[in-house]
């Protein structure tokens, strides 16, 4: 008999999101969610160590005083989200652009005139290390509070090689002090800074030759990004860029194809990035490199909602091709201002045409593919983390369905009930 911490039984749906499928989940098999009726998970400290039918379990465990027992009837139980690709870390929030968004401006247009990025830069280098911690906790809340368990944070807003690292010396601190789970990623090629608009060939200089040995010998990153597109950083200075970080044994991201057909796809492919986000540009090639090299799809829909754009990633053309994709918020102050990942799923189904099923997959397993994280997150397994969400509806379904609420009844992070100020209504 096995001890527990904890226990969740009697769940409606126990989506445990395992498959018979290794890797990251493509085709048909963005439906396995692995569904268990009147499910249970047992829990000693923070690592789950039974999953199954309730009686089925509750023959395997002992409960003493020290367990606590949580009643899951007519509720449905998922892994937490992994939301990977977030911004968390900014000063200025950008209601202005967002209305001048809604009078006409182009995202382009706003950025030229020094709003955009430009903007959050020169609000991030004016504040502290501390201030920015204070400021970053309660997105972090919210994130929690929405089912958020683990996510992906960027660097970008600094720009400079004391602010790029303060940025992500803040992002270690929250990683220490915050429930969830982050996994940085230096963005420092996001813009080019002010004082670099007629040098690029210098601050690209200074990325390559500065920026990215001092993280690396630092270790303040998992991952390196940088924004490819036009206006930005072209697919010659993209690929020199990476290809240097690639060197420092970052592991690599892009935004790619997200306002232009540059052919950041592509680029991700020959580079063997573990992901290639946004992608509202992707052409049928890029759809084919990425399967190829493995390279996951981060679609973003929420960016493009944020912006009002018409043209969405073509996410059932990527999934009847076979390439893998996740979802995220891309959380930031400029294109996308939300920390809920369910009004994302929402957003992919009635946008993108996703079915529930697959919007679930693809903001959990599949996510955790495009951080490297699916021996700890990403589904409800045995030795995995007990990052587990309790909801508040009796079908999966709803959650995309009722959109615009929190249907959330209770957050298990790290075998811990998150108290319920942050775990939503109910």
């Amino acid at each position: 008999m096995k001890s527990v911490s904890l226990l969740i039984q009697n769940a409606r749906q126990l989506l445990t999101l395992r498959s018979d499928q290794t890797g990251p989940r493509t085709g048909k098999h963005l439906e396995d969610l692995g569904m268990v009726e009147d499910g249970s998970v047992a829990v000693s400290e923070d690592k789950i160590i039974l999953v199954g039918k309730t009686k089925e379990v509750l023959e395997q465990i002992k409960i003493d005083k020290r367990t606590k027992v949580i009643d899951a009837r007519d509720k449905v139980i998922l892994p937490g989200f992994v939301d990977c690709h977030t911004h968390p870390v900014f000063v200025n929030t950008r209601e202005d652009e967002f209305e001048m968004r809604i009078k006409g401006k182009s995202y382009q247009e706003i950025a030229a005139s020094g709003g955009g990025i430009k903007s959050s830069v020169k609000a991030l280098r004016s504040k502290s290390k501390e201030e920015l911690v204070q400021l970053a906790l309660p997105r972090l809340d919210r994130m929690l509070s929405y089912g958020t368990t683990t996510i992906e944070a960027k660097s970008g807003y600094g720009l400079s090689v004391a602010d790029e690292i303060k940025m992500l010396e803040v992002i270690a601190k929250l990683n220490r002090i915050h429930p969830i789970d982050l996994i940085p990623t230096f963005l420092g090629a996001h813009e080019i800074p002010e004082e670099y608009k007629n040098r690029r060939k210098d601050y690209i200089k200074l990325i390559t030759e500065k920026m990215i040995p001092e993280v690396a010998k630092r270790k303040l990153a998992v991952f390196c990004d940088i924004f490819c597109e036009k206006g930005v950083f072209d697919i010659e200075e993209s690929r020199k860029i990476l290809t240097v970080a690639k060197e420092h044994g970052f592991k690599l991201k892009l935004h790619a194809d997200q306002l232009s057909p540059l052919g950041g796809a592509k680029l991700a492919a020959e580079l063997g990035a573990v992901s290639a986000d946004h992608l509202e540009f992707i052409d049928d090639e890029g759809i084919r490199m990425m399967k190829k090299a493995g390279v996951i799809g981060v679609l973003l829909p929420g960016a493009c909602f944020g912006l009002g754009l018409k043209e969405y990633p073509p996410a059932k053309k990527m999934i009847a091709k076979g390439l893998p994709v996740a979802l995220a918020t891309d959380f930031n102050p400029g294109s996308s201002m939300t920390e809920s990942m369910p009004i994302i799923l929402s957003l992919a189904c009635l946008m993108m045409k996703m079915t529930p099923t697959e919007a679930i997959t693809a903001s959990t397993i599949n996510s955790a593919y495009a951080v490297d994280k699916t021996k700890e997150v990403g589904s409800i397994e045995v030795g995995k983390k007990a990052d587990l969400v309790i909801w508040n509806v009796q079908n999966y379904k709803e959650i995309p369905y009722h959109y615009g609420v929190n249907l959330i009844n209770q957050v298990i992070k790290d075998g811990k009930v998150i108290p319920s100020p942050l775990a939503g209504e109910g």
